[in-house]
């Protein structure tokens, strides 16, 4: 297994009800380290710019709209298989289809209130946490 590093976004409703420290523990209790962390209320045209894959897409507005509404907290994990594991912390997308357990499944209020964002593949992965992090805020701590 190598090791690899994921984006992962608390989003606003999860920011909301004060889950960023449950969910940190969660992925940290699972083998996975945050290397870098910050919190972040995204204007319009950054939700657009991070979301522009979707551009097309029915829910674009909603998505932006979403994203704006509050703060959220992007973090950089990193582990063996980060980034399987990261999605399968966090459960399916529907939170009706997300397995017992999950974050999606015991936090989300909707399919798109869904409290947690990842990456789904290694080249996502280095994009989207390009447009976060800069290469020197990212930290491998010493264990």
């Amino acid at each position: 297994m190598a090791k690899e590093r994921t984006l992962s976004i608390i989003k606003p409703d999860g920011v909301r009800r004060n889950l960023v420290g449950t969910v940190v523990n969660r992925f940290e209790s699972n083998g996975l380290q945050v290397i870098g962390m910050k919190m972040i209320h995204l204007s319009q045209k950054e939700a657009e710019g991070f979301y522009a894959v979707h551009k097309e897409r029915p829910f674009f507005g909603s998505l932006v709209d979403y994203m704006t509404s509050g703060p959220i907290v992007v973090q950089v994990l990193e582990g063996e298989s980060a980034i399987s594991k990261n999605r399968e912390i966090m459960g399916a997308t529907n939170p009706e289809q997300a397995a017992e357990g999950t974050i999606r499944k015991e936090f989300a209020v909707s399919l798109e209130q869904n409290t947690v964002h990842g990456s789904d593949a290694p080249e996502t992965a280095a994009t989207e946490i390009a447009y976060f992090f800069s290469e020197t805020e990212l930290v491998n701590p010493v264990l």
